[in-house]
């Protein structure tokens, strides 16, 4: 392994590429993308390494850390390179590079520099090589990615520097008491998966946890301070109880996901999730809602996913695919010049409250073409169907809305005009499909609600030319979506009125609403679906819903 060799032009197979382009993969195509990432952390590696060959700093040089990891990497290939392409190498680098040049802000250079340091460590226990190395504590702990984090007894609190000794698989570590003496520690450090590990913590040893399906290990990530995607941040331990729930709902969505076959939008193997990094809460007390409140991933830790655990395996087998759709067309991304951005935030994206620029936008339609594909995957499961038929329905439309604005905006490069016409062509063919029509009427309602209220919260009804935004425009929570999915069987709200078909109901609630607060957009919006869908207005006039009465 080296970072300064001239790498081989990647050419991306023409079967591959159409994969990709009709939002599916298979196996192969992974592969290849996994590569290109590969080689994408080396060269940004090879950067990083050269910025900061002369950092001052108290611990081993980073020439000295990256000598070991080589080392290591020549002893045992395959576990250093998935050292590498951990999705928090990634983030590591991609978030000291921005250090580095100024771009971002965080605890002392050296100490994030020092990561190198702790890879190497890693590396070395995997490979069975001896080495040593002076490497970062704080408060006595050192975190060894992808393996835990071991913490000294009795430490000196605060940052200091500690020298950590591998051999053959055991590491020794050694740092300052609070006494001025010197305290050390010796492990064989490895991950468990979660339904193996102990039920209570060792104090001096957290091991890693994974999730398992058969042969599957994919990390439950609560310990790397690189896991959130960005800036580094420290442990979020979940009780036991919490990691056994994640095992249990990752079994169930597993098993949602194995009932898709082939390569098609929508399906995904669990083997390619990299990590799983779990979001705000530690503990299974309250119980968690039944949908998703948050997810994310980012282009530098591919393969990763931040997640709010669900009540509902089906919510989690839905985010898994959304999520790993953002890592694809990120890896593409870095492959490939797809759009020229300018980076200004003024397109309409039926999944947000707020205006996109043109990669978001190509972001979101190609995660929920793999949506809509999931869902379209889930209408002949006689549990789902319903909720299937409403939600498939809903993102075909709103994915192919995207998808013509951005085939229409000028802005894409050749190949990302072969890419997003290949999106194109999967939605034009769904949108061919039968949909029972009670839900594809409650898709075509909710998503006419969906931008008629953004357009009431964003768009500034005194614009003539082009939009112009509102200057007091604010997030909005998008509550409707999940109500129009299953009609209600006992409704009460105005929008539930209208899921149910009643639009008499729907208007008077409204009405009511609007007499105590003439302005809310949720209600103006909901008034004015409703009186388009009693026929009591043309469709036409939602086109600019801002300039209405």
């Amino acid at each position: 392994m080296t970072t300064s060799e001239r790498p081989t032009p990647f050419r991306m197979p023409a079967p591959l590429f159409d994969e990709f382009a009709a939002g599916g993969h298979s196996a192969e195509g992974v592969a290849f993308l996994e590569q290109g990432e590969r080689a994408r952390r080396l060269l940004l590696l090879n950067t990083l390494l050269k910025r900061l060959r002369d950092l001052p700093t108290p611990l081993s040089p980073i020439a000295d850390a990256w000598r070991v990891f080589k080392e290591a990497a020549e002893r045992a290939p395959e576990p250093v390179e998935r050292l590498l392409l951990a999705p928090t190498t990634g983030t590591w680098i991609a978030h000291t590079l921005r250090r580095a040049h100024g771009t971002a802000t965080g605890p002392r250079l050296w100490t994030e520099a020092a990561r190198m340091n702790t890879l190497a460590v890693v590396a070395a226990l995997h490979a069975g090589t001896e080495a040593s190395l002076r490497v970062p504590l704080e408060d006595g702990a050192l975190h060894l990615p992808g393996l835990g984090l071991v913490r000294l007894a009795d430490a000196a609190p605060g940052p200091s520097a500690g020298r950590a000794s591998t051999r053959a698989g055991v590491l020794t570590l050694g740092g300052p008491g609070p006494d001025g003496g010197r305290r050390s520690l010796t492990r064989r450090p490895a991950p468990v998966p979660v339904t193996g590990a102990p039920p209570a913590d060792d104090p001096h040893w957290l091991p890693l946890r994974t999730l398992t399906v058969g042969p599957v290990a994919v990390p439950l990530e609560d310990l790397d301070p690189y896991r959130d995607l960005d800036d580094p941040v420290p442990p979020a331990r979940l009780d036991a109880d919490e990691a056994l729930a994640w095992q249990g709902l990752f079994d169930e969505a597993a098993a949602i996901l194995a009932k898709g076959k082939g390569t098609g939008p929508g399906r995904l193997d669990p083997s390619v999730i990299r990590a799983v990094v779990p979001w705000a809460r530690t503990s299974p007390l309250p119980p968690p809602p039944p949908d998703v409140r948050v997810s994310a991933s980012s282009g530098d830790s591919y393969g990763a996913m931040v997640i709010a655990r669900p009540s509902s395996p089906l919510a989690l087998a839905e985010a898994l695919v959304h999520e790993f759709q953002h890592s694809k067309l990120a890896a593409l991304i870095h492959l490939f010049p797809l759009l020229d951005d300018d980076r200004a935030e003024r397109y309409y994206a039926p999944w947000r409250p707020d205006p996109r620029h043109l990669t978001g936008l190509l972001h979101g339609a190609y995660a929920f073409t793999g949506v809509a594909g999931f869902w379209r995957d889930r209408m002949t499961d006689p549990e789902h169907a319903e909720a299937a038929a409403y939600h498939f329905a809903l993102r075909r439309t709103q994915s192919r809305l995207v998808v013509r604005t951005l085939l229409t905006g000028g802005r894409l490069t050749e190949t990302g005009h072969a890419l997003v016409t290949g999106l194109a062509r999967t939605l034009d063919g769904w949108l061919r499909e039968p949909v029972p029509p009670a839900a594809l009427t409650r898709a075509r309602t909710a998503a006419a609600l969906h931008r008629t209220e953004w357009r009431l919260r964003n768009v500034d009804p005194a614009g003539t030319a082009g939009l112009r935004f509102r200057p007091d425009r604010a997030p909005w929570p998008d509550v409707r979506t999940h109500v129009f999915a299953v009609p209600p069987a006992d409704p009460r709200t105005p929008d539930e009125h209208l899921a149910a078909g009643n639009t008499a109901a729907a208007l008077a609630g409204y009405d009511d609403g609007l007499a105590r607060d003439p302005g809310d957009p949720h209600l103006r919006a909901g008034r004015l679906v409703a009186q388009t869908a009693a026929g009591e207005r043309a469709r036409g006039q939602l086109a600019r819903p801002e300039t209405l009465p």
